[in-house]
Formats: C-alpha cells, structure tokens, sequence
C-alpha cells in the first residue's frame, strides 16, 4: 500500500482526501500548482524523507472505531480531550492561517466574503489557542487532582478560583462564542461551499473549514455535556 501511495500524484491524493493537505503543507509540497508529480517524486524534489510523509499519509486515512466517552474517567477524558481535539487545533490552525489570506489576496476581488471568512478564523485561531492554554494550565489539572482526591481520600486545598462553577462558565462562554463566529464564517461561504471558479487550494481550505467546525462541536460537546457536569458533581461531593 505504501508503495502505491508513494506513486500516486500529489494532486490527485488532496483532492480524494482533503485531510491529507495539510500534510504536504507541513513538509513543504506544493499539492496545489506543482501537484501533478508523484508523492516519491516531490520528496525527492523537496529534500523530503519519504518514509515520514507515507506514514503520516497512511494515518490520515485511518477510521477509529466509535467510543462511549460517558463511561471515561474524568482524567481519561481529558487526556482524550486534549491528544485528539486540543492537538487537532493546534495543527490545522497554520495551514489555514496560510490558505485563507492566500485566498483573499487571489480570489476576493470577485469573492469579497473571502476577507471576512480569514479575518474571523484569524480571531477564532486566537481565541481558541488562549482558550485551551486556560485549559490544559488551569481547569483540567484541578479537575484531574479532585478525581485523585476522591481516589485517594484526602482532602483538596480549596483552588484560586472558588467554586468550579467560576471556571466552567467562562469555558462554556468562550464556547458559545466560538460555536457562533462559527457559524458566522459558514454563513459567509454558504456552508462551505467552493464557488465554481474556485482552485484546488479553494475547495481544501473550505474542506478544512468544515472539518474544523465539525470537530469544534464534538470538541466543545465532550467538554460541555460530559466533563463539565461531571467535574461539577465531584467538587460538590468533595466540599459536602
């Protein structure tokens, strides 16, 4: 199988699999203009190990079997939380952050909402990396170290911010802030929709919009409808 990925032509793998876009991006391939190459070809070109690509390549594709996430301890759920979501964020911001102004710059002349779909991601990119850093430093550290209370039986020092319920409903705030810029950017490209004279790179970033949105809302669902409630009950159960 790696041996066929690695003959296949650059272009004609990102337009089967958007997901794999990103990946060229990230080793410096040109899947856009120069992808009519095969994927040992541009790795050859580009000083690439090929190996490397095929693998993250192969990954992209990869289906993962459906998980019962209500049945996660606290801590497991945010460690899964943070591996598939939080990462997902981190490494799909740059390639967009690349793609939509590019955009704006080629197409807005006759796609003027083209500026606004890079101007509210790039305040959603800011966003979000602030909102997971309060996150991963703040929140999900004290939420895991209750879980070992109740573990362990000993008591919690009480934390900085009071009563749990301060933090949660900042993160639920910021949530509902980001799910409705969200909701502004899919309204401007008519749901992600690439408009006839639209490029390669048009119909990928938009695919990666989509995705991103998709992924936002099992993002802020696990967080939201399962930790948050769950981590409420605990602290009370903790300080009764």
């Amino acid at each position: 199988m790696l041996q066929e990925l690695a003959n296949r032509k650059v272009g004609g793998i990102v337009a089967e699999n958007f997901k794999t876009a990103k990946i060229f991006t990230q080793y410096g391939i040109d899947f856009c203009c120069k992808g009519g190459i095969s994927v040992s070809d541009a790795c050859e070109k580009n000083g690439v190990e090929l190996s490397s690509i095929l693998s993250d390549l192969e990954q992209a594709v990869v289906q993962k079997e459906e998980v019962h996430y209500k049945d996660f301890g606290l801590g497991e759920l945010i460690d899964h939380i943070i591996s598939k979501h939080h990462r997902y964020v981190e490494e799909t911001i740059p390639s967009l952050k690349i793609y939509l102004p590019k955009l704006a710059a080629v197409h807005g002349g006759r796609h003027a909402e083209l500026f606004g779909v890079a101007q509210e991601f790039l305040f959603a990119a800011d966003a979000l990396s602030s909102h997971m850093k309060k996150e991963e430093l703040i929140l999900f550290p004290y939420i895991k170290a209750m879980e070992e209370a109740e573990r362990s039986s000993f008591t919690l020092s009480k934390p900085h911010f009071g009563h749990i319920d301060n933090p949660i409903a900042m993160m639920e705030h910021e949530h509902d802030t980001e799910g409705e810029r969200f909701r502004k950017i899919a309204a401007l490209t008519d749901g992600y929709t690439c408009p006839p004279d639209g490029c390669q790179t048009y119909k990928v970033a938009f695919a990666m919009l989509k995705e991103f949105e998709e992924d936002l809302h099992t993002h802020i669902h696990l967080e939201n409808n399962i930790l948050f409630p769950k981590a409420k009950v605990l602290f009370n159960t903790l300080n009764t």
